[in-house]
């Protein structure tokens, strides 16, 4: 509404309100006539454009954008310009004035004349980047997780952090791990293009690396001068000495894991004290995801080192005697179980060589842990080895004594070659007794029983001795085997007749063919169900025979 005290000389125009309340508000308002001339204005207003006066012009009070907008809005049909600018939804007028940002609101007055608000919005629109910024470092912060724990490789983490700080913090970015015998690894990130390489540093050279690699807080960018860094620091696509350079330490689990250090070319501003804050947010979560790359490619490197001692070994031909074994344990994402076997060569063709295969109570790490036990304890035994009940009497004593409550049953199989056939002496301690596949395909078991070692006191066995002649199996297996529940239905027991019946169709076949087909049958009839760990040994006499003089001595050497 518009209060005019002489229509011919509108003296006065109120804006928004009757009366003169507007004169008191703390925004600026003013009123200007279509030519553009000042026709009143409040205190507010005045402050802001202390040359305005009634009847001065816009141009020469008030900033251009602001003129230059009262000049379009002014122009005939005056009300229907202003009306239909506000109809329209049209966003306030924006502008700066003497480094304030201003948003201008126009209001006709119904007789040509224009009033003005003004709202000062630094305040807000520096609110609002704030506000912005925070939200775009925090969905940073949250990616750069996302990548950095996608990798458990600690090189490929190493430059991932590299890669996300060059794009996001810095023009480049340097990673700096702990040092490895007094040489530091580092890696080099300038746009999309990574390098590493291997120093021998003072890190006292530079300052504040010393620090952050023991993990103190990040001395201030604005106390490092970049003159000082060395060549290495300085990657190639920085011309020139960088212009401001930012160290921080990437905290790790208990200990430092690396550094970062940021760089800035010349002619950018340097870093502030909110951009080293978020340095420091993202180093937090680079360390993180570093000190946790580094220790999962520790722990794998342990396990592969325990996994190589306790997986069984590759059996091959040892004094005229072929050997194969196979392993499968019951679960397919397991490569250790609870069954084992070893094959302990004699030390030449007239001593004896011991094969054990053997099944421990229980299943998975626990299961495995212990058949390295017992495996390193039949080894230190193995001077022992002619005596198969002494042997089983140091291994139950052995158990016994330890922590575990498991115990474990095992077949000893003492082998030498004797011209053409092959003697076996079999002992079980509380294990399916072996079986014996003849040239003529009769299957037999070995006349050996005897009680498991671990559970009691005092352990009893009874040896069977058998002879191979050339082309002749003994075969060794655990009753993972025979226990395994499958077939048509999925829950039938494959049970000892149907692998006798496998055996014996394997007449004449060497080692190796007899443990595949074995394996072969049993995963068949197991399919994808659950199952116990199953091991399998063969042992076989080879079909032809070969002599040689050996130091005077007519002495075998076996091909098959």
């Amino acid at each position: 509404m518009t209060v005019f005290e002489d229509e011919s000389d509108r003296s006065r125009v109120t804006p928004t309100v009757a009366g003169t309340s507007w004169l008191c508000s703390p925004h600026p308002a003013l009123v200007a006539d279509r030519q553009g001339g000042v026709v009143e204005f409040n205190d507010a207003a005045a402050d802001l454009f202390p040359e305005m006066c009634v009847g001065s012009w816009l141009d020469e009070v008030v900033p251009d954008w602001l003129a230059d907008a009262h000049r379009r809005l002014a122009r005939p049909p005056r009300a229907r310009s202003v009306e239909a600018f506000v109809r329209a939804g049209r966003p306030a007028l924006r502008g700066s004035h003497e480094g304030r940002l201003l948003r201008a609101h126009p209001t006709e007055s119904g007789h040509g004349d224009v009033a003005w608000w003004l709202v000062d919005d630094s305040d807000l629109t520096a609110a609002q980047e704030a506000l912005r910024t925070e939200q775009e470092r925090t969905a940073l912060l949250a990616e750069a997780s996302t990548q950095l724990l996608s990798s458990l490789n600690p090189d490929r983490c190493l430059e991932k952090a590299a890669l996300l700080a060059a794009a996001h913090l810095a023009d480049a970015a340097l990673v700096i791990s702990p040092p490895v015998r007094n040489r530091y690894g580092v890696v080099t990130a300038v746009g999309e293009r990574v390098t590493g390489l291997q120093v021998a540093m003072d890190p006292t050279a530079v300052p504040g690396l010393a620090e952050a690699l023991q993990g103190f807080p990040p001395v201030p960018a604005r106390w490092i001068d970049p003159a000082e860094l060395p060549e290495w620091a300085v990657p190639e696509g920085i011309e020139g000495r960088p212009g401001s350079v930012s160290i921080t330490s990437l905290p790790g689990h208990g200990v430092p894991a690396g550094v970062l250090i940021l760089l800035r070319r010349s002619g950018r501003s340097a870093f502030d004290a909110s951009e080293e804050l978020f340095a420091r947010l993202f180093a937090a979560r680079a360390g993180a995801a570093l000190s946790a790359a580094r220790m999962y490619a520790e722990q794998a490197r342990i396990t592969r080192a325990l996994i190589a001692e306790l997986l069984p070994p590759q059996l091959h031909h040892v004094h005229g005697v072929d050997f194969a074994g196979g392993y499968r344990t019951s679960q397919e994402t397991e490569r250790i179980g609870g069954d084992f076997y070893d094959v302990h060569a004699g030390a030449d063709a007239d001593q004896e060589s011991l094969a054990v295969l053997g099944d421990v109570c229980g299943k998975g790490l626990d299961a495995a842990v212990l058949t390295g036990r017992i495996r390193s304890t039949l080894h230190a035994l193995l001077p022992l080895a002619d005596d198969h009940q002494n042997v089983l009497r140091l291994l139950n004593g052995a158990l016994l004594t330890a922590r575990h409550t498991r115990f474990a049953t095992l077949v000893l199989a003492s082998v030498r070659r004797a011209g053409g056939r092959v003697r076996l002496r079999l002992t079980s301690a509380g294990h399916p007794g072996p079986l014996i596949l003849r040239t003529t395909g009769e299957v037999e078991e070995a006349d050996t029983s005897g009680t498991l070692v671990g559970a009691l006191a005092e352990v009893t066995s009874r040896s069977a001795t058998v002879h191979l002649a050339p082309g002749e199996t003994c075969l060794l297996y655990t009753d993972g085997i025979t226990e395994a529940r499958g077939g048509p239905l999925g829950s039938v027991m494959f049970g000892e007749e149907r692998l006798r019946a496998a055996l014996a169709e394997c007449v004449g076949l060497p080692a190796e063919a007899v443990v595949e087909r074995m394996q072969m049958i049993a995963g068949h009839w197991v399919g994808s169900g659950p199952h116990d760990d199953m091991a399998v040994v063969a042992i076989t006499a080879p079909h032809t025979t070969h002599l040689s003089a050996v130091n005077g001595r007519t002495r075998g050497r076996y091909t098959v």
